[in-house]
């Protein structure tokens, strides 16, 4: 082959392939595929803490307390009822505030808290009742919300602060009662 045909080739394959960069001999290939590492946290005193502020929002219901809910409940939460209907947290302290709630307890029961990481977590349980009532209005009279309620609060940590960003309960049925 002559010299013109061979130099053309060597162009042509270079020019197929493309360039091909350079090897980076500078790094530790190994650290910059690694997963990163796991952050660090205290499952069992975020367990406690989410426990603690479960209590405090049950109370809350009892003893009309709306700065606890107020703290507890993070700015866009969702809340499920066990009726279906949803709200907001503006609708969760005007429901406190109003007193539309009694009892004469509110406890929680068997409470167990998954922490997912550092920085979010739910917690399901179940939520007992005794001699609860709900005034609607236009309604002469008061809702019976005595018994038990299984539920689920989920948890995110923000500015430092765990926070109910999502709640759902449901009420649980004895044998021979309807909804």
């Amino acid at each position: 082959m002559n010299r013109s045909a061979l130099a053309l080739l060597i162009v042509a394959v270079v020019l197929m392939t493309g360039c091909q960069p350079a090897l980076d001999t500078n790094r530790n290939n190994a650290v910059a595929t690694a997963p990163p590492a796991k952050e660090a946290y205290d499952a069992k005193a975020i367990e406690a803490e989410i426990i603690k502020l479960e209590r405090e929002w049950a109370e809350s219901n009892k003893s009309h307390n709306s700065e606890a809910v107020k703290r507890i409940l993070a700015d866009n939460a969702v809340i499920v009822y066990p009726d279906g209907s949803t709200a907001t947290k503006a609708d969760e302290v005007k429901t406190i505030e109003s007193a539309a709630i009694t009892a004469d307890s509110f406890e929680i029961a068997d409470p167990k808290v998954t922490v997912i990481d550092g920085d979010s977590a739910f917690i399901t349980g179940r939520g007992v009742i005794k001699n609860g009532k709900n005034v609607v209005p236009g309604q002469k009279k008061p809702i019976d919300i005595s018994g038990e309620y299984r539920f689920l609060d989920v948890y995110a940590k923000r500015d430092g602060k765990w926070q109910v960003v999502a709640s759902q309960a449901t009420k649980i049925l004895t044998p021979g009662t309807t909804p």
